[in-house]
């Protein structure tokens, strides 16, 4: 059974807490193969800047190019259209496979309402890992866990890491005001901004 991990998103840009989370997730969920694949357009949230999905997909390529068993993939951008997470899935499920879905802890608290999220629950195992040290979530998370299990019959793991609390909007925003964004970001990503002038 070969332990294949998804870690979607729009990555825009890709940075060192995005980095830190595919490591983490690797290690805990003993992954045989893990896909970052970039988002062509996010269901859940807005594009708040007009950066292609090459320049996206280029960007990951180079953010995750040292890390073995990871995969860039361009199947949802070559997909088109709103990028689902479950027609995701679909395309990579097999009965040799066990596919493990990682989230961020928005998202995992949303995700019973994303299109079909009883078909996520079956074909894959939902992970999450927290971004933020936000206490006030604790109790809702716990809840909403224990929801999903009952519901779907199967428990949200959590990735246990220290929150690497980087983001990227964040990122955009120093670029656009010329700040300094080192540390933040590999620097061949940094480098491929600064060429392509993608943040103001």
């Amino acid at each position: 059974m070969t332990r294949i991990g998804i870690y979607g998103g729009t990555f825009s840009p890709p940075h060192n807490g995005h980095i830190a989370a595919a490591k983490a997730f690797m290690e805990q969920m003993w992954l045989d193969i893990l896909y970052v694949i970039p988002a062509a357009t996010p269901p859940h949230k807005q594009m708040t800047c007009a950066i292609s999905p090459e320049d996206r997909l280029n960007m990951c390529r180079l953010a995750f190019s040292e890390m073995e068993g990871v995969y860039v993939s361009d199947m949802e951008i070559q997909r088109g259209g709103k990028s689902y997470t479950v027609d995701t899935l679909r395309e990579l499920t097999g009965e040799d496979r066990r596919l493990f879905l990682l989230l961020g802890t928005d998202m995992m608290l949303s995700l019973g309402e994303w299109y079909r999220p009883d078909e996520i629950f079956r074909l894959s195992y939902p992970v999450y890992i927290r971004r933020e040290k936000d206490a006030i979530l604790d109790q809702r998370i716990i809840q909403t866990i224990a929801d999903y299990n009952e519901k779907y019959g199967k428990v949200v793991r959590r990735i246990v890491t220290e929150p690497l609390v980087i983001s990227s909007s964040e990122i955009r925003r120093r670029f656009e005001a010329r700040e300094s964004v080192e540390g933040l970001l590999p620097p061949s990503v940094e480098k491929y901004i600064r060429d392509k002038h993608l943040y103001g």
